[in-house]
């Protein structure tokens, strides 16, 4: 009997590094999934951030571009009384006084609402904001430069809402 103990001893001794090896094996996989559920956890507090932050953008963007239709149709009143201003001459009278007024007044309040009128006689033709519907060659002008506005055009929020129709002077 005093024979079987050692083999019943490295028997115990066999199993006993057995279970050590599998408990070491459960403590790897649980140390691996803790580190996957970190990573998760992680990824999604950066998805839920990156949507807050895109949520408000979208305010923002919504909020600065909300009155762009109601702009956008006042436009041809913007058109027609520049045209009416043309039309009345330079002389002083109370219905172009009147009329440069209300021109001004309505102005004013597209502007403190993002409206920016562009006007780009003799600056140089920006494709980014001008139309050019032709060019002219016009002495004393720079090339590529702005001659005549045929109809102004507009920025809301720095976005342009129509482009300025122009005439270029020719190379």
């Amino acid at each position: 009997m005093n024979q079987d103990q050692p083999d019943i001893a490295a028997q115990q001794a066999a199993a006993d590094a057995a279970a050590a090896e599998g408990v070491n094996e459960q403590i790897e996989q649980l140390r691996a999934e803790v580190e996957q559920v970190k990573a998760e956890a992680l990824r999604e507090r950066a998805d839920l951030d990156n949507q807050r932050k895109r949520v408000a953008r979208d305010i923002e963007q919504a909020r600065k571009f909300a009155n762009e239709k109601l702009l956008g149709e006042l436009l041809p009143v913007f058109d027609s009384l520049d045209a009416g201003l043309k039309a009345a001459g330079d002389d002083a009278h109370p219905l172009r006084e009147g009329l440069e007024l209300t021109y001004k007044q309505l102005l004013k309040v597209a502007g403190d609402n993002g409206l920016v009128l562009l006007d780009p006689t003799g600056q140089p033709f920006n494709p980014e904001h001008h139309q050019a519907i032709s060019q002219v060659a016009t002495p004393g002008a720079a090339p590529g430069s702005v001659v005549t506005v045929f109809q102004k055009g507009y920025l809301l929020n720095e976005r342009l809402l129509r482009p300025a129709l122009v005439v270029v002077a020719a190379d």
